[in-house]
């Protein structure tokens, strides 16, 4: 009887050994904050890892005080919208720049290359006095509009069309297939690994957007999950009980998306890599 086995190496044991601790490391603060929501109000600053009287009384708590669900389909719908809307603009500006040469194209990628070094935070205001103008404050339309492009994606994605390989494309041409159906039909589907890896870094940085949202939002049912979470933390102290179930809350979509698409993003990097 054989075995297709093979024996491990020193080196597996000691990645092993380092992995380990560093896992335990990431998922700590998530256990705390976990057990944290689940103590009851004597028992906020125990130092055990666990509660020693389990309750609910701080979901239960924040969700009368603010309206959690509400802000969290406020929060999907506003990341959900944002990272499509970004990925099909540059989408759609990656293939301009990666395929096509006209007059000033390398000033305009320069140009757009450059915003990406620009804080949001700086251009907050002028967005915000345009927003207002509009008569747009305090509504979910208003923090989706200055989130329709992103710098980040167009310039990975110019660079994963500019690798891909030519021939095919011009096989394509020669075929009498248009920009338009090259694009969704050729480069699209066969740019599945960084589209993926992309669309799950938009999603993030939406979910956890606060500045944006604290700015323009007045009301607690136009306002995002991240806004709520802040409401816990005033002047005359804390409330570390209901802050922590919020948050639970709060990482709950964003870790069901992972567990949903975890394959399908691995499967996409694996057919990349065989490719």
């Amino acid at each position: 009887m054989t075995t297709d086995a093979k024996p491990r190496r020193p080196g597996d044991w000691t990645a092993h050994a380092v992995m380990i601790p560093l896992a335990f490391i990431s998922v700590f603060p998530v256990w705390w904050m976990l057990v944290t929501s689940l103590r009851p109000l004597a028992e906020i600053y125990s130092p055990l890892p666990w509660p020693a009287a389990m309750t609910l009384e701080n979901y239960s708590y924040a969700t009368g005080v603010i309206p959690v669900w509400t802000m969290l389909a406020n929060t999907m719908i506003f990341s959900i919208i944002s990272t499509a809307l970004q990925l099909l603009t540059a989408v759609l500006a990656a293939y301009g720049f990666a395929r096509w040469r006209f007059f000033g194209d390398r000033v305009l990628f320069a140009l757009v290359a450059m915003t990406w070094l620009v804080p949001f935070q700086v251009v907050m205001i002028p967005n915000y006095v345009v927003i207002a103008q509009m008569g747009l404050v305090d509504t979910l339309t208003a923090l989706m509009l200055p989130n329709m492009a992103s710098a980040f994606a167009i310039l990975l994605l110019v660079q994963a069309m500019r690798s891909f390989p030519v021939e095919v494309i011009d096989a394509a041409h020669m075929d009498g297939a248009s920009h338009w159906r090259i694009l969704w039909r050729i480069l699209v589907p066969n740019l599945r690994a960084p589209l993926a890896a992309l669309s799950i870094l938009l999603f993030i940085s939406a979910w956890n957007e606060y500045f944006w949202p604290l700015l323009l939002t007045r009301s607690e049912d136009k306002t995002v999950i991240q806004i709520g979470i802040q409401m816990f933390l005033t002047e005359e102290g804390s409330q570390w009980g209901p802050l922590m179930a919020v948050s639970t809350l709060a990482c709950l979509p964003v870790l069901v998306i992972y567990l949903v698409v975890q394959r399908q993003v691995i499967d996409s990097f694996v057919k990349a890599g065989l490719r």
